[in-house]
């Protein structure tokens, strides 16, 4: 089974962003819903799409992710970088603010 996670960048400032729980946009993978079916997965489709229609994120879609010991991990190099934050300046996103 591939377990799934809605990312997208939010309109107003373009920070990488994912579906919660709450149905709002975080910051955080680790507060992101996780699609553990095709029917979820197509509810997440239909919520970030109306985000979308609502212009409050652009470029929504799902990516695969692994759930292991409670911590969702992304499968693609794309997303593992998306995830930390700018890989050219380690000094800023959420790598500055991991240290």
């Amino acid at each position: 089974m591939t377990f799934q996670v809605m990312t997208a960048n939010r309109l107003h400032d373009g920070q990488v962003v994912y579906l919660a729980e709450d149905d709002s946009w975080s910051e955080r993978l680790s507060d992101a819903i996780v699609a553990d079916s095709d029917e979820m997965a197509k509810t997440l489709l239909t919520l970030g799409a109306r985000a979308v229609e609502q212009h409050i994120v652009v470029d929504a879609y799902l990516f695969a992710v692994s759930v292991e010991n409670g911590r969702i991990l992304p499968l693609s190099r794309r997303e593992l970088i998306r995830a930390a934050g700018p890989s050219v300046r380690i000094d800023l996103g959420y790598q500055a603010a991991a240290e």
